[in-house]
């Protein structure tokens, strides 16, 4: 079998956190991947410049500067490999709630029409077999009983963001309805690890510590998150990637939580920061944020039935290991 015929997973959103991680399990288990990411500069992009040039080096992965939400670019990223592609996992988005109040067109861009423009392409492929795409925690608003169920209505997001997401679920149930393009969303919970985004409290927290300013702790100080490991979320990815729903009611489209079912204090999470850089935080409490909530708990129940799916790393053994990679990669 020539090169050419081998199998292809597409993965959108190559050079961001989650994804550069999912790429590097997928390559690892032999897998070819086509990477797209448009390298936007919502955080630093040295950092995912840095995450591609680990991927490029191997012979199994390409990479395509797109938008996913450009019909044009897509299609010609694609084209190439239109025939191969048999599994999508689609991780590209504009993230982050509190800066869907300040540029709420790109939240829709990225979020909506993107997530359109990836279901129109799963129409086009005739060997798809299945698309995996990220959702969030933050559908579940304000209102939702914790632990947080994929039983339960969430359908009162209280931030833009939180709506977006929300929004592309419903388009992957209609796809899925109208057109039979089996996918599943994964609700992900605070994804912290090495690698991580610099726009989320790990990243953010060891920076201020270490160059000595203050923290900033919203709801002043009381907010509980269900940290996961990136090391918990990739194995999940890839065992739900590797099963398309059977279409009950004959729709073929899942929804799971994909979380650590333990919400921590984030007080804990700050003192294990502590902990791990060997210095004490400032900390400057501040009132809740608009679009915030309190806490977040994934009820991970039907991931470990379907998928035995079952997370090892508490914030203990995560943190340590963030900071480790943090002082390694910007030399602290």
């Amino acid at each position: 079998m020539g090169v050419a015929h081998r199998m292809t997973i597409l993965v959108t959103g190559a050079a961001g956190f989650i994804g550069f991680h999912v790429c590097g399990a997928l390559l690892a288990r032999g897998e070819r991947v086509l990477g797209v990411d448009n390298v936007n500069d919502y955080y630093d992009v040295s950092l995912k410049q840095a995450r591609l040039a680990l991927l490029e080096p191997h012979e199994s992965f390409d990479f395509v500067r797109a938008d996913i939400a450009d019909r044009e670019a897509m299609a010609a990223a694609i084209e190439r490999e239109s025939g191969s592609i048999t599994r999508i996992v689609h991780l590209a988005a504009q993230a982050g709630v509190r800066h869907s109040l300040i540029d709420p067109y790109t939240y829709v861009q990225a979020n909506v029409m993107g997530q359109v423009v990836i279901l129109e392409l799963c129409r086009t492929l005739p060997a798809l077999e299945h698309i995996v795409y990220a959702s969030s925690s933050s559908v579940y608003g304000g209102v939702a009983e914790a632990p947080f169920s994929v039983d339960a209505r969430a359908d009162t997001p209280i931030s833009l963001y939180a709506a977006t997401k929300k929004a592309g679920e419903l388009i992957g149930h209609v796809y899925g309805h109208l057109f039979a393009v089996p996918a599943t969303g994964l609700r992900f919970f605070t994804v912290y690890g090495p690698w991580g985004r610099p726009d989320m409290a790990a990243f953010l927290f060891t920076r201020a510590i270490l160059e000595g300013r203050p923290i900033t702790l919203f709801n002043h100080g009381r907010m509980k998150r269900d940290f996961t490991y990136i090391g918990d979320v990739v194995p999940a990815v890839l065992s739900v990637l590797d099963a398309p729903p059977v279409g009950e009611g004959g729709v073929p489209h899942r929804l799971y939580n994909v979380g650590n079912n333990r919400p921590e204090a984030l007080t804990d999470f700050v003192a294990a920061l502590e902990l791990a850089l060997g210095r004490k935080a400032a900390i400057d409490y501040a009132p809740m944020q608009p679009g915030d909530v309190e806490e977040t708990w994934a009820d991970i129940s039907a991931l470990q039935r379907d998928h035995g799916y079952a997370p090892k790393t508490a914030i203990a053994e995560g943190i340590p290991r963030f900071v480790a990679w943090y002082r390694e990669h910007y030399g602290v």
